[in-house]
């Protein structure tokens, strides 16, 4: 719709072959969910019960580490196939979570010149640039360094004035929706002295100390979205506007029917990667690669996002970064469970496994080693089917459950909010329509 819309000189085929799809392909990109919403239903509800409480769960926490068991093998299958019918020096453009397991997949094991890619950067800028008061989010330069999700506003200048800690927490704590919907963020602004790229209810999972206690989640969350903290808010959300797209159809089809406005253009990097690559226009990004020196303080083989410049030579990195030492402690926590659930999903090795999420660092705040084997026997078990590489594991998963003597509860979270009907979200987006 959109090409004939626009009258685009564009040929688009879609085949269920993957290997037909990828013959001779140049650019690759993947937004895979292995295991659908079904499997992420358990990456959340399992955790749960060992007072695990997650509001995305798909980058580390339990949830995140089993996301990537199942992504894993099949990015691999990804990789086998664009070595083998993908043209010569294919680039392979990951958008799938958990990114930078994905990633460190596809390069350290597929052997595919692979580039891990997320808007979380464009979004903290853009509120950066508003709580400032900046006409633009082009008045603001900006250096941002770290890993996904974890990302760093390590230099700020607006207008080419440098800003400074002091003065932007002044101007997040005095806006009148990020004071409230960002608390996490600015108290981490505040004790850290630099703002972090990711959602206040995101961040708030790759930390130990927000929550591991019921009373601390709903202190330092907000519940106007699901964004800002919602217990299984990623869940909820996705399986909404599943249901909204399924229903809703012919309203997407009928929104594709109209004109591309080309100055509305968006910042997701794909397009603009491909665009330098092609024409060698320079493209300015932040981008996912292997660390190999950019950051100096992170260790080499890690998966880190920082800034970058695209031309028809390449991804080319700033390197010799180096990120306050806080902001490096708390991205190496990520990075070492990273590492290890990479190194369990290609070997299939649940002791490892274990291992990894026992040191994920909101999973040890909360859960003791016991709680932990048993927690992950039971997620193998149920995902079972998305888990080919533990297939040999699962036996004696089953019988150490059968035995289980660890207590569980069923518990809905700190701030859990039920899925709505159809009725629902078309009552609310014609009252929104509706006030404005």
């Amino acid at each position: 719709r959109i090409v004939e819309a626009n009258k685009l000189p564009t040929k688009v085929t879609a085949t269920t072959n993957r290997r037909e799809a990828l013959e001779g392909a140049r650019y690759i990109i993947s937004c895979v969910r292995v295991g659908g919403l079904e499997a992420y239903a358990d990456d959340i509800r399992i955790p749960l019960k060992y007072g695990i409480d997650q509001c995305v769960g798909d980058t580390i926490c339990a949830g995140g580490i089993l996301y990537g068991q199942r992504n894993i093998p099949v990015i691999l299958d990804f990789c086998k196939d664009i070595r083998e019918v993908a043209a010569t020096g294919a680039k392979f453009l990951n958008y799938a979570n958990p990114m930078a397991m994905n990633t460190w997949a596809a390069i350290e094991y597929g052997k595919v010149d692979t580039v891990g890619l997320c808007h979380g950067v464009q979004h903290g800028a853009e509120q950066i640039a508003e709580v400032l008061g900046a006409k633009s989010p082009r008045e603001l330069d900006y250096v941002c360094s770290g890993i996904n999700h974890q990302t760093w506003f390590i230099e700020l200048k607006l207008n080419g004035r440098p800003i400074g800690k002091d003065e932007l927490v002044a101007a997040f704590e005095a806006h009148p929706v990020y004071s409230k919907q960002e608390k996490l963020r600015i108290d981490v602004l505040k004790r850290f002295g630099v703002y972090s790229t990711e959602s206040n209810g995101h961040l708030s999972e790759y930390l130990p100390w927000y929550r591991k206690r019921p009373d601390e989640i709903t202190r330092w969350i907000d519940m106007s979205d699901w964004i800002h903290g919602e217990t299984g808010g990623y869940l909820r959300y996705s399986t909404e506007t599943r249901n909204w797209f399924e229903t809703e159809y012919p309203q997407f089809l009928e929104a594709a029917s109209k004109p591309i406005d080309p100055s509305k253009r968006s910042n997701e990097h794909a397009s603009h990667i491909l665009e330098a690559l092609e024409t060698n226009r320079v493209y300015r990004g932040h981008f996912n690669v292997r660390n190999n020196g950019v950051i100096t303080n992170l260790p080499q083989d890690a998966i880190i996002e920082s800034p970058g410049f695209v031309d028809r030579f390449g991804i080319n990195m700033a390197a010799g970064i180096t990120l306050p030492e806080a902001c490096a402690a708390t991205c190496m926590a990520s990075i070492n469970v990273q590492r290890m659930s990479v190194h369990a999903a290609i070997a299939g090795d649940i002791d490892l496994l274990k291992l990894a999420v026992l040191h994920d660092p909101l999973v040890g705040a909360v859960s003791t080693p016991e709680e932990v084997w048993q927690m992950v026997d039971e997620m193998v078990v149920a995902e079972a089917a998305w888990l080919p590489q533990y297939a040999h594991a699962v036996p004696a998963a089953k019988e150490r459950l059968s035995k289980a003597h660890v207590k569980t509860r069923e518990w809905a979270g700190a701030a859990r909010r039920n899925v709505r009907s159809i009725e629902e979200l078309r009552a609310e987006k014609a009252a929104l329509k509706q006030a404005g």
